[in-house]
């Protein structure tokens, strides 16, 4: 049983940007909330620098105040431990991508399910919705 929700970083990016592009299932999920909706510092980072690097530029808001842009849908931030950090160096390969890994790390220790439609997430043993 998991104690809630973690949003993958493109998944909160349409959440708030583009909602068209999610399930009805997910807009029942974000509406209905049955447990907490969590948005990562590593979604933060990424975003903060996609955003300097010209490729965001339409989740500027995110970019420069992301905590007060998740807090405007009732998400809840979720820090990067030292834990999270450890067990997402420590994940079997293949996905080489580091910040895929953190919040696959996350999900597991926290106990969230991964909002996400990477279905390649689904090899770490996180649960993933979507």
């Amino acid at each position: 049983m998991t104690r809630g929700f973690l949003f993958d970083t493109h998944s909160l990016l349409w959440a708030t940007y583009a909602p068209e592009r999610l399930p009805a299932a997910v807009h029942n999920l974000l509406h209905d909330r049955d447990g907490d909706v969590f948005a990562s510092a590593i979604s933060a980072f990424e975003i903060a620098q996609k955003h300097r690097l010209g490729k965001l530029d339409f989740a500027r808001n995110h970019a420069e105040d992301f905590l007060r842009e998740i807090a405007k849908d009732d998400y809840l931030p979720l820090s990067l431990t030292a834990e999270h950090a450890r067990l997402a160096g420590a994940l079997p390969m293949p996905h080489r991508d580091a910040l895929d890994r953190m919040l696959i790390a996350q999900a597991q220790i926290e106990q969230l399910t991964l909002i996400s439609n990477e279905a390649l997430f689904d090899q770490f043993g996180v649960i993933r919705f979507w």
